[in-house]
């Protein structure tokens, strides 16, 4: 399922009713805990946090003009997807949610590389803890030591 927006109120509005409750209490929970300095938008056709060009000007490698992504969320056919690419990135802290996860909901981890998919039950206080392991600044780090090329 694709959406089309050009900011998050816009995308949430168009989200089917059905999905829209869970997905407004995931972005809530990101807002909450997401560090400062990350900043909300539109990327990839989903709601995205990323760090600023100003604060990191050269951007994502596989697209300069984009900002750095670090975390995105969008509503599938038959999920909710979730996108951290510090999972993908670092193996110790994917080793730690793969851990934890079981502890929060009864529904088995259902994920890619760095895609949660998301589906009946969705661990709001893991995914917040998740989103405060990383800063900005720890994510340009991993990211240039690990994805960069």
């Amino acid at each position: 399922m694709k959406i089309v927006s050009s900011n998050p109120e816009e995308y949430i509005s168009l989200i089917p009713i059905e999905k829209r409750e869970s997905f407004i209490t995931l972005r809530e929970t990101i807002l909450q805990h997401i560090p400062e300095g990350f900043e909300e938008c539109i990327i990839y056709d989903m709601i995205g946090y990323v760090v600023p060009k100003s604060m990191y000007p050269p951007g994502y490698h596989s697209n300069p003009e984009l900002p750095l992504p670090f975390l995105n969320i969008g509503i599938q056919k038959n999920f909710i997807g979730f996108y951290h690419f510090g999972l993908y990135a670092d193996p110790l802290l994917l080793q730690w949610f793969q851990a934890e996860y079981p502890k929060h909901v009864t529904s088995r981890l259902d994920m890619g590389k760095s895609c949660v998919r998301l589906k009946k039950q969705i661990p709001y206080e893991l995914i917040g803890e998740l989103i405060q392991k990383m800063s900005p600044f720890d994510w340009i780090n991993l990211y240039e030591k690990t994805v960069k090329r």
